[in-house]
């Protein structure tokens, strides 16, 4: 039963989070600023997009990232700096020129619109990742649903990037891309698996049971789980394998994960989603429910008023302007492919009201509720199988809360220690201590002001709810 409810409230949160009309239109006319700018300096530059919104695997909060291709001998980053500042496309301070990174690339912050976007100079990898990623995402039509909801588990708790400690998109989406390669289980390639059991074993591999010690992650050929030693015959010399170490598939002799310095964090907080999901669809929930929240997924993860009233104000202004892209398009074949749990839950979903409707009586009726995690959530399990020995059944009505509460409210649930030891033992066994530990799950169910959007002061056209 609650491995069902969990199935459909992933199907729900993909349908309300994954990007809208109006949100794509929006980003167009943000890149068709830029490329107005750059086409100025450099009239036979070829701008591209890559990323996420080339994709279409991005939250309303995510990046844009741009590539330009041309003829220089050193990436123009101060030139195209000095363009952009007098054109006021971006708000003022938010021009930032990384020119010792890695990749060089120029961040700014749209000045009429404040999404973020990144640029870079003749880097193709970008645009391979992203037609690579959308090979994938045919192959497996379950891969944009995991996707989304595990780019909101990391952004809210600030683990979505390198620089933040976390892990990229690219090497989450691989690691999504091998977990669904080599489930010994299923034939991922399905459009009627459970959505629910995949989430949670995805967080049980990569949380408790990959060994991210002696361990890297192959994509091409099939997948495979690898020794790092075999990973460093083939790496540069004097490479040492990182703790996340990801064989990138286009690119041979480049590990995706070198840079994810955070990644144990990471695993803390899958180790931790997977103890709250597995107690949530356990027959234990009934005798132990969350009062923090009316869904399982809302154990995990939440979405903001704010970015609901930003998604609102985008609808609004460019609601008028939309087309139907053909990703949208794709995305919506793909929505009719997935399966309900079973026929008898279809027939309940008739008589429901919308989603939206269902929204609407969340915002109400949550106003009453704290924003924080049960800590009893993840105090009574001990067994990492009693998950996969539920029989599934039919649902009764529900309802779907997947948004934290007002970003002025104060997170009131129980904060766990970055700090201790993780299990580092044979590859892909369960935990062998016996104790539970506490990990570091709930470093905030908020998405951090950093990343979320905020009002300018001086548009009086936008919501009043995000005045601060």
């Amino acid at each position: 039963m609650f491995l069902c409810t969990l199935h459909e409230e992933i199907i729900d949160f993909y349908d309300f989070m994954s990007p809208r009309p109006e949100e794509a239109a929006m980003r167009r006319e943000v890149v068709k600023r830029i490329e107005t700018v750059i086409k100025d300096l450099w009239p036979t530059a070829d701008v591209q997009i890559f990323g996420s919104f080339s994709t279409g695997l991005y939250l309303p909060t995510s990046d844009i990232d741009l590539v330009v291709f041309g003829k220089w001998e050193r990436p123009p980053l101060q030139l195209l700096e000095q363009a952009l500042r007098k054109h006021n496309v971006a708000e003022p301070y938010s021009i930032k020129v990384l020119d010792k990174a890695t990749v060089p690339i120029i961040k700014l912050t749209d000045q009429e619109t404040e999404v973020k976007v990144d640029i870079s100079f003749n880097v193709e990898t970008g645009v391979k990742a992203a037609r690579f990623i959308k090979e994938y995402m045919k192959k497996y039509s379950l891969l944009p649903y995991l996707i989304l909801v595990l780019k909101q588990f990391l952004l809210q708790r600030d683990l979505n990037e390198v620089f933040t400690g976390g892990i990229s998109s690219y090497s989450l989406i691989l690691m999504a891309i091998s977990f669904l390669q080599l489930h010994p289980r299923i034939d991922a390639r399905r459009a009627d698996e459970n959505l629910g059991m995949l989430l949670i074993e995805f967080f049980e591999l990569y949380g408790r049971n990959f060994n991210y010690l002696k361990t890297g992650i192959r994509i091409k050929n099939g997948g495979a789980y690898i020794a790092k030693e075999e990973i460093m015959k083939v790496m540069t010399n004097g490479y040492r394998p990182s703790m996340l170490c990801i064989e990138d598939p286009l690119l041979p002799g480049n590990d995706v994960g070198r840079s994810s310095y955070g990644a144990m964090q990471v695993k803390q907080v899958f180790d931790y989603a997977y103890i709250v999901l597995s107690h949530a669809v356990s027959p234990l929930a009934r005798s132990y429910p969350n009062r923090d929240s009316e869904s399982t997924l809302g154990r995990i993860i939440k979405v903001t008023q704010e970015v609901i009233d930003y998604r609102a104000w985008i609808k609004k202004k460019w609601g008028s302007k939309i087309n139907l892209s053909p990703e949208l398009d794709n995305r919506l074949k793909i929505r009719d492919q997935i399966a309900p749990c079973n026929g008898e839950q279809q027939q309940n979903k008739d008589s429901e009201p919308s989603y939206n409707q269902r929204l609407a009586l969340s915002l109400a009726s949550t106003q009453q509720l704290s924003s924080g995690s049960s800590a009893s959530s993840v105090s009574s399990l001990s067994g990492s199988d009693i998950v996969f020995k539920i029989p599934y059944a039919a649902l009764t009505k529900r309802q779907y809360v997947f948004f934290a509460y007002s970003c002025k409210q104060q997170h009131s649930g129980m904060k766990f220690s970055m700090k201790g030891t993780h299990n580092q033992g044979n590859s892909y066994s369960p935990v062998s201590s016996g104790g539970m530990r506490q990990p570091v799950g709930n470093r905030g169910h908020h998405q951090y002001n950093r990343n979320i959007w905020r009002r300018k002061k001086h548009r009086d056209s936008l919501p009043i709810s995000l005045s601060r």
